[in-house]
């Protein structure tokens, strides 16, 4: 058996880690932890609104794409140690894009037999605007979710 593990470094995602590791243990399953490089964007502006282009100049920040994939090297590196460290087979992978585009399509040619995922408990309202990976999964994964709080 082969399973996947959706990480983004997120204390939800490392006790995700930690759940797949135990399952897999007990099966003798492999685990292959996954990371979807996606450039953040990040708000450094103040509480008011933004009014010009030169608001939007100063108040948003653009991840470039290599410390995009520094970033998501590290968050699969230290997952892909404790998945080690626990006697579980591993491998690791860095994809690129959204990701509820890109983890689907991977699920689907990687032949996998389950997906585990963090959750982060938005609030509902939250959670719309924003998405929710774990959500996604669940509704377009091709193999079962399990979805750790």
């Amino acid at each position: 058996m082969k399973f996947l593990v959706a990480t983004d470094g997120s204390e939800e995602s490392d006790r995700a880690l930690d759940y797949a590791i135990d399952i897999a243990d007990g099966l003798g399953a492999t685990l292959s932890v996954v990371h979807a490089v996606e450039p953040d964007v990040y708000s450094e502006g103040g509480d008011g609104p933004i009014t010009s282009l030169s608001d939007v100049d100063r108040a948003l920040v653009v991840e470039a794409v290599a410390d995009a994939e520094d970033r998501g090297q590290r968050v699969l590196d230290e997952a892909a140690d404790r998945v080690a460290a626990a006697g579980v087979a591993v491998k690791r992978e860095l994809l690129y894009g959204d990701p509820l585009a890109v983890l689907p399509d991977f699920i689907d040619a990687s032949d996998f037999d389950g997906v585990f995922v963090g959750h982060r408990g938005y609030s509902k309202r939250y959670e719309g605007l924003l998405g929710s990976v774990a959500k996604g999964l669940v509704e377009h994964s091709s193999v079962p979710v399990t979805v750790v709080r």
